[in-house]
């Protein structure tokens, strides 16, 4: 981190690369929208690189710390989602319009999150572990392996059999 403080890009580099995933798994879980994950992604990184100096190590491991940054960065992100989408709700009464009715977004995440949930737990044990590992912490295949003790072939095999399944259940529900 002293390295990035001093504006080592080198070092910027090998930091984002080494964290970014697992940060990336965080801010999709807290958000639950993949494109507004990677915005704040590289909110968090912008501001590491440039308050790196504020770095504590008495305080903090320099993942903690960025894990620290992003989840404050997703609950302000969360704040500002739900503000808005009240002021949204009042001006459309105010004006008299057509407003959705309150929830059905929410609704309809929930619904789509039933059906996720349900298509994953028609997977095998190992299939299941795997795909979370990949989509929800956003680890690696090699590091999944590392983790899982299992070779790296196999975890790769668990993967796609585990999306095709996924993708088969998926499909055949929105039918």
């Amino acid at each position: 981190m002293s390295r990035v403080a001093a504006h080592d890009g080198a070092a910027f580099t090998r930091l984002f690369e080494h964290h970014a995933p697992v940060t990336l798994g965080l801010l999709s879980r807290i958000l639950g929208r993949r494109m507004e994950a990677e915005e704040v992604l590289q909110e968090v990184f912008l501001q590491v690189w440039t308050q790196a100096d504020r770095y504590d190590a008495d305080r903090s491991t320099p993942r903690g710390y960025i894990l620290m940054l992003a989840r404050s960065r997703a609950l302000d992100r969360l704040r500002r989602r739900d503000a808005s989408r009240r002021r949204e709700e009042v001006v459309g009464a105010e004006q008299g319009e057509a407003v959705s009715p309150l929830g059905t977004e929410r609704l309809e995440s929930l619904e789509r999150r039933r059906q996720v949930t349900g298509a994953l737990d028609s997977l095998s044990p190992d299939q299941r572990r795997c795909i979370e590992l990949a989509f929800f912490e956003g680890l690696t295949h090699t590091q999944i392996a590392e983790r899982l003790e299992a070779p790296l072939g196999t975890v790769k095999s668990r993967i796609l059999l585990g999306m095709n399944k996924l993708r088969q259940t998926l499909s055949a529900e929105l039918q």
